[in-house]
Formats: structure tokens, C-alpha cells, sequence
């Protein structure tokens, strides 16, 4: 990397560093601090839900599959963007409609405190340990693609997400998700457009793909494909609109702005999806051995993405795509961070040792914890760099899977089927479990080979086809028929217990009238008109950057990206003057 792309990402995380520092004033209760106090307007929540639902393993692990099985990979992030598009149809408002702080004081009014208590536990651990393995991973990738400390990345990079939970919480999480929106989708835009161009134009980049990347045909010729689509669409509904993730819908002003939030994400999605996997299919059209480029990566069809980057980038240009994959990281790490502290605070501290605390107490013991869980997830990542081979890295990656979906099914059937009793969210949750292990051990790629047959023999692609498609329908199909079964004993339940479901039956149909319902006033001109100024300088900056000395094209490129956050900055600042005046 050149010392204009290190100006470029120092910048950034001092960046990230000011809009935590500025966003500190909205904190004044558990409320903000865990859910934005409910003010939050949708393209802030919106641009927050989509940044949250990846990261910088679609550049670098979907980017490998884009690279060498081609549109297959495109299936997940799609089926991301129909789950959004359910999100504002009908899951997204609803969510907002719970009226709780955390997403497990919505488990605890569906299913009970048991329930809350045992998804609590599998949640914390589970997403400390994916957090860890995200913060592990970019170290990683960028000590083999440019020469970073893995160490230094991770403890530089986790410090900086704890500094911007910690300072200013719930508020200057959603507003850096948003910024780094700004500074994502452009830099994506120019490295397709660029490698698009570099390759002959979009007629000969379709043309020569069509028989390789492009095929279609493979959705009827790859051993299991056909079985993978569906399997994923039907995955990515369940995680997308559940009770755990309705967190992203708790900060958002009222029902209507979660509706627009999660169109806004969808759409989002859609655009990716085309502008994300070009860059590494048109890289499968150069011959280099990919492993002499990145000797000192693992799979070196994980650098695919930023092999064809470093073709067409102009100078300076490569720390803005450094950047926007340290986004894409940070954007989930920080989410998860004080979300994390909110269930510890809210689901464990309070109802369990202090119950009668006061705010200010629970606000307190709130950013203890988003410091403790921060160097928890930096020592995790420490702890994987520590390990020869990645052996356990794969062990807890497929942990992840194993346990994940499992969790998640009783949470949207929570949601859809309401008269059942709270033992039926932890009950489903064993079932499932139990489901998922029986499936990994017995029906696993060599039995679907023996039942069905193999023209060819499988290669790994088709082999993760089977066994991860297999295992969503199993868990899903098990978890419906057993939470269905619990229906029977819903007359058993206690009144107490009834009556937690009814109220929370009630909330999912009742509509947030934000006047109404919040004690405090609403920030809508206050956050247009932060957001507004603190996105016109850093795209100014990036618009200066085209003084570097490069070819037209390349100039063009940073006024590109820099007049996109600078407009919209300027928009912003506009439209909360125009609503102030009125």
C-alpha cells in the first residue's frame, strides 16, 4: 500500500472515532444507549440493517466461491434482500411493535423467563465467538494481502469498535453504519465499473462468462444446486425475521420508518449483489495463478477481489477499498457489541442480581460490560492468531452452523404462531439441536452420493450444497412439526403466562405512535443535520484525493466517490433546515 492509501484508512478510523465523540450527546438513558431512545429515522436503521448483514468475508470467502464456481454465491445475498423485502411487508414493523429494549425481553413476554434465560446464554457466547472470528479473519486477510501485523490489525481494529460502542452506544453505531454505507457502495460501484472496462467493456465480460461464471445451466447439472437455492432462500427468511435479530427494527422512530428501513436494506442488497461478485468473475478470466499473487494466504481464491483491484485501481485508491472492507467488519462487530451489553444488562444484570437498579446504575454497568465483552472479542481474535493450521477455526465456524439455525427457528414461529406455551421456545430449541447433530453425523455428502448417485463424483461445492441444504430443511421441518405439537398444551399454560402472550400479541398489532408512546422529543432535524455535516467533509477530503497524480479515469473515480457521500451530506443539512423553517 502506497502512503496515500494509509492517509486514507487512518482518516477513516479517526473518522469513525468523530462520529462516536459526536453522537455521545444523545445518550442519556439505558433506552439510548441500547435502542436509540426508538428515534431513529429509517435511512439511518435501513443503511444500519444492511451493513450489520455481512462482512468482510463476502470480499473475501463469497468472493473466492463468485470467483471460482461463479453465480451461486449471488443466491445468499439476494435471498437477503427477499428477507428484507418481508422485513418492510410485514416481520420489520412488527418487530418495532414489541416496545421492549432488547430482543430478549421480547423472548421473555412470548415463551417465558425460562426461555429468555436459555437463549440468552446460547446467544451471548455464540455471537462473541462470531465476532471474535470476523476480527480474525480481516487480520488475517490483510497481513497476507498487504503486509499488516495480524496482531496489530486486530487490536487497532477492536479498539477503535469499542471506543465508538462505548462513547456513544446505540447512536453511534447506527450513524458509523451509515457513513460507511456511503463509503462502501461507491468504492464497490468503481472497482466493477473499472474491472468491467480493464476486461473489454460488459458485451465481452457476458460473452466470455457465459460458458463458465454466467452458466445457468449448472442449476440442473451441479449435483444438488436446484436443492441449495431453495435451501437458502428458506434459510435466509429465518434470519432474517426473527426475534433475535428484531434489534435492528427496536431503535427505528415508529412502524412506518421500520417498514421504509427494511426496503431501503433490500434494495441495498439487490444492487450489491451486482456490483460485489463482478470484480472476482472477471478475475477468473485472467490465467495468474492466484497463489503466486497471495503466497502467504491460506486459499489464495480469497484475494480474488482485490487481485483485479490492484489491477485497476488508481493510485490511493486501494486504502478507500481497505476501508470499506474495515466497514463491513466493524459495522457487525460494533452492532453486536452493544447489543450483547444490552441483553447482559437487561436480561442477566437486572432481572436477576438488581432488580430494582436504577437507570443510572444499569447505564453504567452497561458500558463496564461493552468494554469487558470488547477485549473479550479482541482476545478471541488473539487467541485464533495464536492457533497452528485452522483447524479450530473451521471447528467453530461449523459450530456456528450447528447451532445458529437451531435458535432462530422458535423465534419466528414465536412470531407467527402466538398460542403456545413458553416451554415451547426452549422445547423447540433441544429439538432442533438434537436435529441439526443427527443430520451432520448420519446424512452427511457420501450418503446423499449412495441414495441418490453422482454422475461425476462431488466436488466441495456440491458437497456444501448437500449438506448445508439438508440441514436447514431437517431443522426447519423438525422445529414446525414440534412447535405445532406444543400447541395442544396451551390451555395448561398459567394465567400469568397467558397474559405476558396476550400483551405481547397485542404490541405485534398495535401500530407506534411515537408522540403518543415516547417521553422524550423527537431528534429527527437534529439527526439529519449531524449526519449532513459530518458526511460533507469527509467527502470533500475524498474529492481532493483526485490531485493525486493518476489517469483521467482515475481522477474521475475519487470525484465520483467523494461527490456521492458530499451530495447526499448536503441533502441531509438541507432537508433539516427545510423542516426546521417549517
Amino acid at each position: 500500500m502506497t502512503s496515500y492509501d494509509l492517509a486514507v484508512l487512518g482518516l477513516y478510523f479517526v473518522f469513525m472515532l468523530t462520529i462516536s465523540w459526536v453522537f455521545r450527546h444523545f445518550v442519556s438513558d439505558v433506552g439510548s444507549y441500547f435502542r436509540s431512545g426508538g428515534q431513529v429515522l429509517w435511512w439511518m436503521a435501513g443503511g444500519s440493517a444492511f451493513m450489520v448483514s455481512f462482512s468482510a468475508w463476502t470480499f473475501t470467502g463469497a468472493a473466492s466461491r463468485a470467483y471460482l464456481d461463479g453465480w451461486p454465491i449471488l443466491i445468499i445475498f439476494i435471498a437477503n434482500a427477499v428477507g428484507f423485502f418481508l422485513n418492510a411487508a410485514y416481520f420489520g414493523p412488527k418487530m418495532r411493535q414489541l416496545r421492549v429494549i432488547t430482543s430478549m425481553e421480547a423472548v421473555r413476554q412470548r415463551f417465558g423467563r425460562g426461555s429468555e434465560q436459555t437463549f440468552t446464554w446460547i446467544v451471548l457466547p455464540l455471537q462473541m465467538m462470531s465476532a471474535g472470528i470476523w476480527l480474525y479473519g480481516m487480520g488475517v486477510f490483510f497481513a497476507a494481502a498487504f503486509g499488516f501485523d495480524v496482531r496489530t490489525t486486530i487490536v487497532v481494529t477492536g479498539v477503535c469498535v469499542l471506543l465508538m460502542s462505548l462513547v456513544g452506544g446505540s447512536w453511534a453505531v447506527i450513524a458509523s453504519d451509515f457513513v460507511q454505507v456511503l463509503i462502501l457502495i461507491p468504492i464497490t460501484v468503481i472497482t466493477a465499473v473499472l474491472a468491467v472496462a480493464h476486461a473489454g467493456g460488459l458485451d465481452v465480460v457476458v460473452e466470455k462468462l457465459s460458458t463458465t461464471s454466467l452458466n445457468m445451466d449448472k442449476l440442473f447439472t451441479d449435483d444438488f444446486l436446484l436443492f441449495w437455492c431453495v435451501a437458502i432462500f428458506l434459510k435466509q427468511f429465518l434470519s432474517t425475521n426473527n426475534l433475535n435479530d428484531a434489534s435492528r427494527y427496536l431503535c427505528v422512530k415508529d412502524s412506518n420508518h421500520a417498514r421504509k428501513a427494511g426496503l431501503l436494506a433490500g434494495f441495498l442488497f439487490l444492487g450489491g449483489v451486482v456490483f460485489w461478485f463482478l470484480p472476482p468473475m472477471v478475475q477468473s478470466l485472467d490465467p495468474t495463478d492466484l497463489g503466486t499473487v497471495f503466497p502467504s494466504l491460506g486459499k489464495p481464491a480469497e484475494g480474488a477481489y482485490f487481485a483485479i483491484a490492484r489491477t485497476v485501481f488508481p493510485v490511493g485508491m486501494m486504502g478507500l477499498l481497505a476501508a470499506g472492507i474495515f466497514a463491513a467488519t466493524m459495522s457487525s462487530m460494533d452492532s453486536g457489541l452493544n447489543r450483547n451489553a444490552g441483553i447482559f444488562v437487561k436480561n442477566l444484570y437486572q432481572p436477576l442480581l438488581r432488580p430494582h437498579a436504577s437507570d443510572r446504575e444499569l447505564l453504567t454497568v452497561g458500558k463496564s460490560m461493552t468494554v469487558a465483552l470488547g477485549l473479550m472479542v479482541i482476545g478471541i481474535a488473539i487467541f485464533y492468531s495464536q492457533i497452528k493450521g485452522l483447524s479450530l477455526f473451521e471447528l467453530m465456524l461449523k459450530f456456528q452452523i450447528l447451532v445458529s439455525l437451531p435458535y432462530v427457528v422458535p423465534l419466528v414461529l414465536g412470531l407467527i404462531i402466538r398460542r403456545t406455551p413458553g416451554w415451547a421456545g426452549w422445547s423447540t430449541l433441544i429439538v432442533c439441536f438434537a436435529v441439526s447433530y443427527l443430520t451432520t453425523t448420519y446424512l452427511d455428502a457420501e450418503w446423499a452420493v449412495a441414495q441418490f448417485g453422482s454422475t461425476d463424483g462431488i466436488n466441495t461445492w456440491e458437497r456444501q450444497n448437500w449438506e448445508q441444504g439438508i440441514g436447514v430443511f431437517t431443522i426447519t421441518a423438525a422445529g414446525v412439526l414440534w412447535f405445532l405439537f406444543c400447541r395442544r398444551f396451551y390451555k395448561g399454560q398459567s394465567d400469568a403466562q397467558k397474559a405476558d402472550i396476550e400483551t405481547f400479541s397485542r404490541n405485534l398489532d398495535k401500530p407506534v405512535d411515537y408522540a403518543a408512546e415516547e417521553s422524550a422529543p423527537a431528534s429527527d432535524n437534529k439527526q439529519a443535520r449531524l449526519m449532513g455535516w459530518l458526511c460533507i467533509p469527509y467527502g470533500g477530503v475524498v474529492i481532493l484525493m483526485a490531485f493525486i497524480p493518476n489517469p483521467f479515469l482515475g481522477r474521475m473515480a475519487f470525484i465520483f466517490c467523494g461527490a456521492t457521500v458530499t451530495i447526499i451530506g448536503t441533502f441531509l443539512v438541507r432537508q433539516s433546515r427545510a423542516a426546521s423553517s417549517n
